[in-house]
């Protein structure tokens, strides 16, 4: 037997015992940098254990998407392969291009889609040189034992640019259809109580936190009168208090931290009421928790801050036009909109967070081994109102004089983690206290509007959390709030999805335009010319070789 002979047999057993191994053996390997063809262990497991089919639709399809969406469209898609092969046959699913079928099948589709509260998206485009116009869908619909939620795929931060936005919303893929697909599946739902004794604020106003928890959550409004203790409970929210808190409550939160439990405050500094044409003073709101959250760490200052560079804003009278006022949307420093976060999963990629008459907080007490990561942090133009602060509409008249807003990045939000001290550390009357905790996790926020939602005056029907009715946004309240809860009560949970980070590679746009057809002709042409003259030095080669023999 010729060694050729011998060598090719050789070869092609080995190919057919790698063909039978690949058949019992199914290996995948992720090589890229960002890891952008993985998912987090959290959705594997949710998947592996599926009870039943679920079905994704994906209404992000089309021939003429451009390139950014396209990209979308293709982490869609790559992140559904990967929850196919852990999902198996209890993952289904299909893209469906809207402009598919007769016109009256596209408007009946169209129809459809906007009844369930997907808006289509306007796209402005450059294709060859030519400017284009194009409606895109960017939404999946995910069906599971006769229910649907629909998702929207692009989720971002939107007072970035579209480019950033768009990568933003890709790395969000994975947790946007599997946090969907907990919220139809799961049927062990974490404990989340609502201390809402301590305000004089109605049920309606914290309708949209509450909708927004029971899609996660099971929800309990707690009466601390009735109840014994906050243990059991996975987490618990203390939502705009506006009259003190008791002692004997505040020892229930206390010793409830102390066993482990987490806790969200949203607690304001100064008090606003009703606004009138001549303005009001706010003065300090003493709620009987700061002794607690300075043991715990930090301060909320008896102060409001005012954002001469990002605010929202609201209708004013500006002048008159004939004989009707002229109403104009200005901007409103004393509401401002947070858009600088902290290094933390919670705050990635959402949104703009809509605040009002918000205090700052300070971190106190440096040594006390807590690790304190700042989440909601003002812009630099900032200036600060000590009480007691006069707040009136008139100021939203006048512009920002920069010299006047020099205070600095204030900050209105910290994650605070670790082992706490209680404010019983020293009392001997009940040696049962504990004065130390294990390791746990609380979240001050200290504006308590954050969760808050308005009331249609004419229908009385409430707002979404976050929604501004002057701009018709929802801002991403919601996001954080419910980002939050997940990474204090479920660390290792689908949250953990949203530390996937891609990174932007932009080409140059300048050097695209002028040497577009250079950059087409290499990347065709070159490839061809290599190839032959491999083949045409090959052949050269095996002639010399087998010339000699």
């Amino acid at each position: 037997m010729s060694k050729i002979l011998k060598n090719n047999i050789i070869l092609i057993l080995a190919i057919f015992a790698i063909n039978i191994i690949s058949f019992w053996v199914y290996f995948r390997a992720d090589l890229s940098a960002d890891k952008r063809f993985s998912i987090s262990d959290a959705s594997k497991n949710m998947l592996k254990n599926l009870e039943d089919q679920v079905i994704i639709k994906v209404y992000l399809d089309g021939e003429d998407l451009p390139g950014g969406f396209e990209r979308l469209k293709r982490a869609v898609k790559e992140t559904l392969v990967e929850f196919k092969y852990y999902g198996k046959d209890n993952i289904d699913y299909q893209f469906i291009n809207p402009y598919d079928g007769t016109e009256e099948e596209r408007n009946t589709l169209f129809k459809s889609l906007v009844e369930k509260g997907m808006q289509p998206t306007n796209i402005f485009d450059k294709q060859g040189g030519k400017k284009t116009e194009n409606l895109v869908f960017p939404y999946a619909t995910i069906w599971y034992q006769n229910k649907e939620v629909p998702v929207l795929l692009l989720k971002a931060n939107q007072a970035e640019d579209a480019q950033t936005k768009l990568n933003q919303s890709y790395e969000n893929v994975e947790y946007e259809l599997a946090s969907a697909i907990q919220k139809l599946t799961n049927t062990n739902k974490k404990k989340i109580g609502l201390l809402s004794e301590y305000t004089n604020l109605k049920p309606v106003n914290f309708a949209g936190l509450i909708s927004s928890l029971q899609e996660f959550y099971t929800l309990y409004i707690i009466e601390s009168k009735t109840t014994p203790s906050f243990n059991g409970l996975d987490a618990l929210i203390i939502p705009k208090p506006d009259k003190p808190v008791d002692d004997s409550t505040k020892l229930k939160i206390d010793q409830y931290i102390m066993n482990g439990g987490k806790v969200l405050f949203f607690v304001e500094g100064l008090k606003v009421d009703s606004i009138g044409l001549e303005g009001t003073y706010a003065q300090p709101l003493d709620v009987n928790l700061d002794d607690m959250l300075f043991k715990y760490g930090v301060r909320i200052n008896k102060n409001i801050v005012k954002d001469g560079l990002n605010a929202a804003i609201i209708p004013l009278v500006v002048g008159a036009t004939g004989d009707k006022p002229n109403i104009q949307p200005v901007p409103y420093r004393y509401f401002p909109l947070i858009n600088n976060f902290g290094n933390s999963i919670i705050t990635k990629n959402i949104d703009m967070v809509y605040t009002k008459f918000t205090a700052n907080i300070d971190a106190v007490n440096e040594n006390d081994g807590l690790v304190k990561t700042p989440l909601l942090l003002t812009s630099p133009y900032t200036k600060v109102l000590n009480a007691p602060a006069l707040i009136t509409y008139n100021e939203a008249r006048t512009d920002t004089d920069e010299a006047e807003y020099q205070g600095g990045v204030k900050t209105v939000a910290y994650l605070i983690e670790g082992t706490f001290k209680s404010i019983a550390l020293n009392s001997f009357s009940n040696p049962n206290l504990k004065t130390t905790s294990i390791p746990t996790k609380i979240l001050v926020c200290s504006d308590g509007d954050l969760i808050v939602n308005e009331v249609d005056k004419k229908t009385g029907n409430p707002y979404p959390m976050g929604y501004d009715r002057f701009s018709k946004h929802q801002y991403g309240n919601q996001d954080f709030v419910i980002n939050a809860i997940n990474y204090m009560v479920d660390e290792q949970g689908l949250v953990m999805a949203k530390s996937k980070s891609v990174g932007l590679r932009p080409l140059d746009t300048l050097k695209l335009k002028n040497e577009r057809v250079k950059w087409q002709l290499i990347n065709i042409i070159l490839p061809l010319v290599l190839l032959g003259l491999f083949g045409f030095l090959r052949f050269f080669y095996l002639k010399n070789k087998y010339t000699k023999a």
